[in-house]
C-alpha cells in the first residue's frame, strides 16, 4: 500500500487533523502535522484504534437516546445516576478535553430534541473552540441499489462529471492524480477515462451518440411508409452532339403547351414540367452528360430515367457511350429514344444491335431496355415515349411525402443584376412555400418569390416541381442540397459551420484513390472495386487494355472499366473519374490542358502509357504492393507548327510558336496530332532565325527538326518534355 497524508485519512474518518494527529500520539505514533505521509502499518493501528472507539460511541449514543425518551415519557430527570450520565455525556463529546473540564460542562442533563424538528446550522469550528456541545446530525443513508449508470459522450469536462457523479471536483483531480493525469475543473475527459474515474467511484457509465449540431437543428428525419404519395419522375435527355437533343426537347414541350416564342422552347428555366392523360413529368434541361455528372459528384441524386437519343442514321457515337456510362454509374433507369426515323437513311436495327455492345438488349430482342422510335421534326412517337417514361416510373414506384419541409437539390444557379441571385431548385420531397427559411450548400436565405418554368408566379411547389426562387444571400452552386430550416438564425448559424468545415477541408488534401497507396488501401478493406477510365489513341487499343485490367481481378478486390473512348483526355473525363473515384489510363493518347488542370484541383490519378504490358504491369504491381520508384514526366512546354519547309539536307522544319512554357534543344519532344501522340523523340536541331539557340521561351517563334521523323504537319503540337525520378511511397 502507498504512503497516504494524515488529512486524507482524518477525512476518510470524519475526524478533523487535529483530533486525528492527537490521538496518534497518544498510540505514540511520531506525527508533525496534517501533511505528514503515514506509513502503512501507522494508517492500520490508527484505523483499528477508531474503529473500537466508534463501535463503543455507538453503543452509548444509544443507550443516551433510549434513557433521554423515557425520561421525557416519565419528566423525571432523577433516573439517570449521576456517574453513567457523566461517563454518556464524555463519549458523546469529541474534543480533547480532560475529565475535569469534560464534568462541569454536563452539570446540566441536555434535554432530549424533537426527532421532527430540523437541526439548525452553525458555526461547529467555533462551538469546538469554546468547548460547546456540538448537536449530533443525523447521518443520510445511502441507497441500497446501484446507482444508475450516467450518460458521457465522447469526452466530458471534469465538473460536468463531478455534477453527474456527485463527487466533488477534488476528489475527481485526485483520482486523475493517482493516474498520471494533471487535470483543471474545465479539463475535457475523454469517454475511456471518464469511465475509469467514474469505475473508481463504483459508478456505472454508458456511451451516448454525440449528434452534430447541423444535424440537430436540421432534423431531417425519415418518412413513414404512410404518409409517402407518388410523385412525378423527373427525366434527363442526354446523347450524342447533332443527335436531336434539343428538337426532342422542343417536341416534347410543343406538344404539350403552345410555343410562345417563334422557333422554338420558352425557357424561363432549366426544368419544366409536362402533362399526360393528367400524369406529370418533370424534365431537367442540361447541357447533356457533363452537368449530370457535375451535379452527381456533388453527391445529388436528381434524376429518375435518362432518355438516350439516338439517331437511326448514325448509330452509336462516342457521346453516346459517355453518356451510357454516366448513366449506369448513377444507377438511373434508360430509356432509349431512336430519333431520325423519317431520313432516307435511318436503320432502327443497326442502333439496337450496336446498343447491344454496351449492355443495352432491346425489349424487341429479349432485353430489358424501351426503346422507342420518334421522329422530333415530324412528332412522331413522342406521346408513345413519354408513356413509356410513365410506365418506368410506375414501376420504380416514386414517392414523396409532400406534407413536410422541403428537400431538393439546385439544377442551376445564376446572378441577375436586377433581383440578385437566382437558383432552379427540384424540389425533390415535402413542400416548398414563399416565405420559408433555407440553407442550400454553404448558402443561406429566405424564399423572396417563386415562379415555375411558364414564368408564372407560385405559392408553393411540391415533390417533382422545378420552381426558380430569390433570396438567397450568394449564388449557391449546382447540385447544393437545398433544406428548409426553423428560422434565419439557424440557417445563417448552419452556413456559417460549413464554410468554415469547406475551408478547412480545402486546407487539406482531399482524398483520391491512387495507384500509389492501392496496396495500402486494399489491406485496410478501403478498397473493394478499383474503377478505371480507358482512353487510347484507337477504339481496338481501348477494348484489349479493358480487357486486359479487368482480368487482373482477385478476391480481395475487383476491377472495372467504368468507361472507355477513342481520343485525347478530357475535362469531361476528369469530371467523371472525380465523380467515380476511379483512376484514368491513357493509350498514346495526351490530356487537354483544362483536364490536367481540373486533375491537379480534384486530385484524380491520371496514368499515361506507350506500352499496353506497362499499364497492365502497373496495375498488378499496386495491386500486390510491387510498385518500384517511377520516372515522373515532367512537361516544360508547347509549340504549335505553322508552317512547314522543306530542306534537301536537313529535311522537314516545323516553323513553330511557343504557346506556353520553353522549348529546351537537348530534352525530349512528343508530337501530338488532335490529341492522339504520331510521334516521340529528339530535336535535331532548334534555331532562331540563322543561329542555334538552346532553349526558346514562350511567345517567340522558333523553327525545329526532329530526329529520324520529317512527317510533321500544320496545326501538330510538339510537346517538350523531361523525365524526374519519383521514389514511390
Amino acid at each position: 500500500m502507498s504512503k497516504k497524508r494524515l488529512y486524507e485519512l482524518a477525512k476518510e474518518l470524519g475526524l478533523s487533523s487535529k483530533e486525528l494527529i492527537n490521538k496518534a500520539r497518544e498510540a505514540n505514533i511520531n506525527i508533525i502535522n496534517h501533511m505528514s505521509n503515514i506509513e502503512s502499518d501507522e494508517e492500520k493501528a490508527i484505523r483499528e484504534l477508531f474503529i473500537k472507539k466508534t463501535d463503543k460511541k455507538t453503543d452509548s449514543k444509544v443507550n443516551v437516546t433510549v434513557e433521554n425518551k423515557q425520561k421525557t415519557a416519565l419528566n423525571t430527570s432523577s433516573s439517570i445516576s449521576k456517574d453513567q450520565n457523566k461517563d454518556t455525556a464524555i463519549e458523546d463529546y469529541d474534543g480533547d478535553f480532560s475529565k475535569k473540564e469534560e464534568s462541569k460542562k454536563i452539570k446540566k442533563p441536555v434535554p432530549a430534541k424533537k426527532p421532527d424538528k430540523p437541526v439548525k446550522k452553525g458555526n461547529f469550528r467555533n462551538d469546538r473552540k469554546r468547548g460547546r456541545p456540538i448537536p449530533s446530525q443525523p447521518v443520510k443513508e445511502e441507497p441500497s441499489g446501484p446507482k444508475k449508470p450516467i450518460k458521457v459522450g465522447n469526452s466530458i469536462s471534469v465538473k460536468d462529471l463531478s455534477e453527474k457523479t456527485g463527487k466533488t471536483v477534488a476528489e475527481i483531480i485526485k483520482k486523475l492524480l493517482l493516474l498520471g493525469t494533471v487535470a483543471t475543473i474545465n479539463q475535457e475527459l475523454d469517454y475511456d477515462t471518464a469511465a475509469l474515474i467514474a469505475g473508481e467511484f463504483g459508478i456505472g457509465i454508458e456511451k451516448t451518440i454525440d449528434k452534430d449540431d447541423e444535424e440537430l437543428l436540421l432534423n431531417d428525419t425519415e418518412d413513414k411508409e404512410e404518409d409517402l404519395k407518388p410523385r412525378p419522375p423527373v427525366v434527363t435527355i442526354m446523347g450524342h452532339v447533332d443527335h436531336g437533343k434539343t428538337s426532342l426537347l422542343d417536341a416534347v414541350r410543343q406538344t404539350n403547351v403552345i410555343a410562345t416564342e417563334a422557333g422554338g422552347i420558352t425557357q424561363h428555366i432549366g426544368a419544366y414540367t409536362v402533362n399526360i392523360e393528367g400524369k406529370k413529368i418533370a424534365f431537367l434541361d442540361t447541357p447533356g452528360h457533363e452537368a449530370f455528372t457535375a451535379m452527381r459528384a456533388r453527391g445529388a441524386k436528381v434524376t429518375d430515367i435518362a432518355i438516350l437519343v439516338v439517331a437511326a442514321d448514325d448509330g452509336v457515337m462516342p457521346q453516346t457511350i459517355e453518356a451510357i456510362n454516366h448513366a449506369k454509374a448513377a444507377n438511373v433507369t434508360i430509356i432509349v429514344a431512336i430519333n431520325k426515323i423519317d431520313k432516307p437513311g435511318a436503320n432502327p436495327d443497326r442502333v439496337k444491335q450496336e446498343l447491344t455492345e454496351h449492355g443495352l438488349l432491346s425489349e424487341d430482342w429479349g432485353g430489358d431496355t424501351i426503346c422507342v422510335p420518334v421522329s422530333a421534326k415530324k412528332k412522331i412517337g413522342i406521346e408513345n415515349l413519354l408513356e413509356m417514361v410513365l410506365l418506368v416510373a410506375e414501376m420504380q414506384e416514386l414517392k414523396a411525402n409532400p406534407n413536410r419541409k422541403a428537400k431538393g437539390t439546385v439544377i442551376e444557379a445564376k446572378l441577375d443584376k436586377s433581383r440578385g441571385p437566382i437558383a432552379t431548385v427540384l424540389v425533390q420531397n415535402g413542400t416548398l412555400n414563399v416565405g420559408d427559411f433555407f440553407i442550400v450548400g454553404t448558402t443561406y436565405g429566405k424564399v423572396r418569390t417563386m415562379t415555375d418554368d411558364k414564368g408564372k408566379a407560385v405559392k408553393k411547389a411540391g415533390p417533382s416541381t422545378p420552381v426558380e426562387i430569390t433570396g438567397l444571400s450568394e449564388v449557391p452552386d449546382a447540385g447544393d442540397i437545398f433544406m428548409i430550416v426553423a428560422d434565419e438564425k439557424v440557417s445563417r448559424q448552419i452556413s456559417d459551420k460549413r464554410k468554415e468545415k469547406y475551408r478547412q477541408e480545402h486546407l487539406q488534401s482531399n482524398q483520391r484513390i491512387s495507384l500509389d497507396d492501392l496496396f495500402s488501401q486494399i489491406q485496410a478493406g478501403k478498397v473493394k472495386e478499383l474503377n478505371l477510365i480507358v482512353k487510347a489513341d484507337v477504339q481496338g487499343s481501348v477494348e484489349a487494355l479493358k480487357q486486359s485490367l479487368e482480368r487482373l481481378s482477385n478476391d480481395e478486390v475487383k476491377i472495372k472499366a467504368i468507361h472507355g473512348g477513342v481520343g485525347a483526355i478530357t475535362e469531361t473525363d476528369v469530371m467523371f473519374a472525380s465523380a467515380s473515384n476511379a483512376i484514368i489510363i491513357g493509350f498514346n493518347v495526351r490530356p487537354q490542358a483544362a483536364a490536367v488542370t481540373l486533375s491537379e484541383k480534384d486530385k484524380v490519378d491520371m496514368r499515361l502509357y506507350r506500352v499496353i504490358y506497362d499499364a497492365i504491369e502497373d496495375i498488378e504491381s499496386a495491386m500486390k504492393g510491387m510498385l518500384e520508384p517511377e520516372y515522373k514526366e515532367v512537361v516544360l512546354g508547347h509549340a504549335e507548327v505553322r508552317a512547314i519547309f522543306k530542306a534537301s539536307s536537313i529535311g522537314t522544319i516545323a516553323g513553330c510558336y511557343v504557346t506556353d512554357g520553353k522549348i529546351n534543344r537537348n530534352n525530349e519532344v512528343r508530337v501530338v496530332r488532335d490529341g492522339v501522340v504520331t510521334h516521340e523523340g529528339k530535336i535535331s536541331s532548334l534555331k532562331r532565325f540563322k543561329d542555334d539557340a538552346k532553349e526558346v521561351n514562350t511567345g517567340f517563334e522558333c523553327g525545329i527538326s526532329l530526329e529520324k521523323f520529317n512527317d510533321v504537319k500544320e496545326g501538330d503540337v510538339i510537346e517538350s518534355f523531361t523525365m524526374e525520378a519519383v521514389p514511390r511511397k
